[in-house]
């Protein structure tokens, strides 16, 4: 249960981690340097901060290589908030990567909680 906890707020950091790309691309979209402009890259450096010592509590309450593994669900995240967020289009090519994505992970996480009984 503990690590159940543990990888909700893995994913919770990992949104916010996908957020600052959000935040870099409505930047993108404001003047240079203008107070919207400043605000946005701001939020996106402030999210980067806030996932950089997010992750350092992560690591030390799960695997490594689990929680590195976990990290390519950023992509997915990536779809979602562009779909969200921007109207992108989310082609079917992209729900299979998505979904190859995360069968991936849970294949990595079972065999590496596998490999751990063994031992």
């Amino acid at each position: 249960m503990k690590q159940a906890k543990w990888f909700l707020i893995l994913h919770i950091f990992l949104g916010i981690y996908a957020s600052s790309s959000v935040c870099s691309k409505l930047a993108a979209r404001q003047p240079f340097l203008s107070v919207p402009f400043i605000l946005l890259y701001g939020a996106m450096l402030l999210a980067l901060v806030v996932y950089a010592f997010g992750w350092q509590q992560v690591i030390k309450h799960l695997p490594l290589t689990t929680a590195y593994a976990n990290k390519a669900v950023t992509v997915v995240w990536g779809i979602l908030l562009g779909f969200l967020l921007f109207g992108e289009t989310v082609t079917p090519r992209q729900i299979l990567g998505a979904i190859v994505i995360i069968i991936g992970i849970v294949l990595f996480v079972r065999a590496d909680h596998e490999g751990e009984d063994q031992s």
